[in-house]
């Protein structure tokens, strides 16, 4: 049995965990260099080595953590190849520099060890020359120069995570763990080690209910990347193959994209949301901010989603939508969506206490009328009628809105952890600008 100590023996810390939460989060060169140089005159030359050795690999912009104040876990999900392996690794050498105990779960003990800690994007190669840590086989972990040390854990067995505690874990391509939910609870109860432990969880999607249930966790920080985002890295020939072979599909959203793409029951398909993009029209008919607001202040998300019409399209044009806003807030945050689209109209759902958000919309100010709308049917049958416009291609998305899109795919499929308050926004907004009495088709008796 595996013996695991609080503190590593001749464990020594090369930076201060306020230097650490810099550092590691930090998305400016400037910044990151003066914070090295006063981390670094502080060490004897051997440690300086070590430190500069671990700073050397340049991350891409989603490969860096999110500002170290707001999640206790960051959750990375991302496409084939889009570097989800190099954000995990960098994270836990940064935090190697700090901490002396640490967890590394994966697949596999097999996978822990040739993509986590060998891999061309492993811990090894992160740690450059100075501070390439060695993996001891007989006892499953990975010990760095300066005495911090990383256990291996396989998810296929829970059970192993009794006992040890950390400061910080890894825990990689979640979505293929056999047993995701009851691994991911046994590794938070170790997560127990110093004032402020962590977690990194690096996947590509899969519409898993674990999955759907820790993206919508408080305390969770999520960063999302296509393949594309690191295409510089990347065969030029691998991305032109697999578009041309998969592209507009709902594998490449999955696969390529990393977007949570629903299998069963969806009303809106990968293929119509892959085909829908656009850039915004010059001039539009009408603009609407639709709300579709949240039972509690801190249970649902506020949906707020903005779009306008040209002709017979919509145009999505902005997903304001925010979780943990008191009614105040969130009418505000829809208020200067308004202003700043010049809508015409705050569309939103009255079910909710009617009263009450007519009461808070009016109160921040809105440049606009504000319509309230009842729902008398299920999402589903509300939805129908916009998947349809989709499929038509009748409406256009002038951005990229991977939650919204992930929550449309997720409409009919009975499978939500959470409400679906973009989709619910989105349904609102392009039923008040497309489906509108002034707009449907009228029948004449003859």
């Amino acid at each position: 049995m595996t013996a695991y100590r609080t503190t590593p023996k001749n464990f020594r810390p090369l930076l201060s965990p306020a230097s650490l939460a810099l550092l590691s989060c930090s998305n400016s060169s400037v910044e990151m260099m003066r914070a090295l140089a006063t981390a670094v005159a502080t060490l004897e030359k051997e440690d300086q080595q070590r430190l500069l050795s671990a700073a050397m690999a340049e991350p891409l912009k989603h490969q860096i953590a999110p500002p170290f104040k707001r999640w206790s876990t960051w959750l990375m999900l991302g496409g084939r190849g889009a570097g989800k392996t190099f954000a995990g690794a960098r994270w836990m050498t940064w935090n190697a520099l700090a901490y002396p105990n640490m967890a590394l779960i994966g697949p596999t003990l097999h996978d822990v060890r040739e993509v986590m800690i060998e891999g061309a994007s492993g811990l090894k190669a992160m740690g450059g020359p100075a501070f390439r840590p060695r993996w001891e086989s007989s006892r499953r972990r990975l010990v760095w120069p300066n005495g911090a040390v990383a256990y291996a854990f396989s998810a296929e067995d829970p059970e192993s995570l009794r006992g040890p505690q950390f400061h910080a874990a890894w825990a990689d391509e979640f979505c293929a763990w056999p047993k995701p939910g009851e691994t991911l609870a046994m590794l938070r109860f170790g997560l127990r080690l110093g004032e402020d432990p962590r977690l990194v969880v690096t996947t590509t999607p899969k519409p898993h209910r674990a999955l759907k249930t820790l993206m919508a966790e408080p305390g969770v920080a999520l960063t999302r990347a296509g393949t594309h985002a690191n295409a510089g890295n990347l065969a030029p020939t691998f991305l032109r193959t697999l578009d041309s072979l998969y592209g507009g599909t709902r594998l490449a959203a999955q696969e390529l994209d990393g977007v949570v793409v629903e299998t069963d029951g969806g009303l809106f398909r990968a293929e119509d949301l892959a085909r829908c993009r656009a850039a915004r029209p010059a001039r539009l008919d009408r603009v609407v901010v639709a709300v579709d607001p949240p039972a509690t202040a801190t249970g649902d998300a506020c949906g707020i989603v903005v779009v306008g019409r040209r002709d017979d399209r919509a145009f999505v044009l902005a997903d304001e939508t925010a979780r943990g806003l008191s009614p105040a807030a969130w009418a505000g945050r829809a208020v200067a969506a308004a202003r700043l689209w010049t809508a015409d109209a705050l569309v939103a759902e009255a079910n909710q206490g009617g009263d009450m958000v007519r009461s808070v919309l009016a109160q921040a100010d809105p440049p606009c009328r504000v319509k309230l709308v009842r729902a008398s049917v299920g999402k589903r049958a509300r939805a129908e009628p916009v998947a349809a416009l989709y499929e038509q291609g009748r409406v256009l998305h002038c951005g990229a809105f991977a939650a919204l899109e992930e929550e449309l795919m997720a409409l009919g499929s009975g499978d939500l952890e959470h409400s679906p308050d973009r989709a619910d926004a989105l349904v609102w907004a392009v039923s008040e600008l497309m489906l509108g009495e002034a707009r449907r088709p009228r029948l004449r008796a003859l």
